[in-house]
């Protein structure tokens, strides 16, 4: 029986493309991730600290709070669900502030996959770009993950 929803190692292609739904980024998501984290860098919690000093005039989120918000986003539309057994790498360049009011989306892109040792894992590896409404690029990533296996591509041969 399955006991997942995701696409598997072997349902992945190389090109492969998929887009996200969007989310808005609200003032409490920014003072729940400060919170979380113990982060109240004046970038980020300050008002008054970033119209005199701050480089946006305006606080911003954090960085790795838009990234996780990609992560809730990538599970929405469900393609790693129950399939994405380990994060194993990851590369994240901040291309653009992001502004609480802002929505964010993501392309994620098949980018290489190899097989492990193991029948039932492989590696994907995958290309993301996160954009704001202006459809400004604000993040790329790459992440590679340990993948299930298709149950079929991991069975011994009879």
């Amino acid at each position: 029986m399955k006991k997942y929803s995701g696409k598997t190692w072997d349902e992945f292609v190389v090109g492969d493309e998929f887009w996200t739904g969007g989310r808005t980024i609200a003032e409490q998501d920014l003072l729940a991730f400060s919170g979380l984290t113990g982060d109240y860098n004046p970038l980020h919690v300050d008002e008054e600290f970033c119209k005199v000093v701050g480089p946006f005039r305006t606080r911003i989120p954090h960085g790795p709070l838009i990234h996780d918000m990609y992560l809730g986003l990538v599970d929405r539309i469900g393609i790693l669900q129950g399939t994405a057994l380990a994060m194993l790498q990851l590369h994240v360049e901040f291309l653009s502030p992001v502004c609480i009011g802002d929505t964010i989306h993501a392309r994620i892109v098949v980018e290489a996959k190899k097989p492990t040792k193991r029948a039932d894992r492989g590696i994907g590896q995958f290309a993301v770009t996160l954009f704001n409404q202006r459809q400004q690029p604000v993040q790329k990533v790459e992440h590679t993950f340990l993948l299930l296996r298709a149950p079929q591509a991991s069975s011994p041969a009879a």
